[in-house]
């Protein structure tokens, strides 16, 4: 079971299958970066009362609850034929967030910062990422998604928007980079705004062809504004967006996070 005193979030979501029950299917961002088109992200629509189900997103402030979410990172990973080590130590630089519904994992992510002038993707994109730092930006990068499937647009979308204000309004940030396989830039491009700045290499820790994308955090959250809480309303855009939260939560949202990680070592 997972539980804490104080969750970040809090929402009701059509009810899926049960995590342990569901055939295991991954959404992944970076190493390896695997995620799948949008259409294969149910989208259940508005939901009864009797037919919802309740999903908290928590900060895995722990070393047993980072190693749960690596846990289900690695077999999000292995159902792709990669290895990742569940047990690999939660660097200074890195936060992670999960998603649970009565106890039970559904969703991870974790959220590098750029300490020190170096994240993952600088391995391989180095060059494309020094003339950002140089203009002043302050890069972070969203990495370890691993997402049950069944799971409602809802739980992709609220691990998101969290790791938006964390890197923006706690610690800001100015732009997210991610390293994508290069199938998955379309998806990245129409359902979250991300651009190509680094153009196609070969990701040297899994061997395979991944792409640099960048995304203003400027500009996610006048997405976020727009969009965010309009759900299946018809006239919302065909986006990641409408299942954000409502802009009037995101002070709450932002009070438990910053109360959570006071006092930690993660600056």
């Amino acid at each position: 079971m997972l539980v804490d005193d104080m969750p970040i979030a809090t929402f009701e979501s059509p009810a899926s299958p049960s995590p342990r029950s569901a055939a295991r299917q991954a959404h992944l961002m970076h190493r390896p970066a695997t995620v799948q088109e949008a259409g294969h992200i149910p989208d259940h629509g508005q939901a009864t009362a009797a037919s919802s189900q309740v999903f908290n997103v928590r900060l895995a402030d722990s070393a047993g609850r980072q190693q749960d979410a690596g846990v289900l990172l690695q077999r999000m990973y292995a159902w792709r034929g990669y290895a990742l080590d569940p047990t690999e130590r939660q660097d200074r630089g890195r936060v992670t967030f999960y998603a649970e519904t009565h106890g039970e994992l559904v969703g991870t992510m974790s959220l590098a910062l750029d300490l020190q002038g170096r994240l993952p993707a600088d391995e391989n994109f180095g060059d494309r990422l020094a003339p950002l730092r140089r203009a002043g930006r302050i890069l972070c990068e969203p990495s370890r998604l691993a997402i049950d499937t069944g799971m409602s647009k809802r739980v992709f979308a609220a691990l998101i928007h969290i790791s938006y204000l964390y890197a923006h309004q706690l610690k800001r940030c100015s732009d997210y980079v991610i390293e994508v396989n290069p199938r998955h830039v379309a998806f990245y491009q129409r359902m979250l705004g991300f651009a190509d700045v680094g153009g196609e290499r070969i990701c040297s820790r899994v061997g395979a062809p991944a792409v640099l994308l960048r995304l203003p955090l400027d500009a996610m959250g006048a997405r976020i504004r727009r969009w965010g809480g309009s759900f299946d309303d018809p006239r919302a855009e065909r986006s990641f967006y409408p299942w954000f939260f409502p802009v009037r939560e995101e002070a709450g949202i932002s009070a438990r996070l910053a109360a959570l990680c006071q006092g930690e070592d993660r600056t």
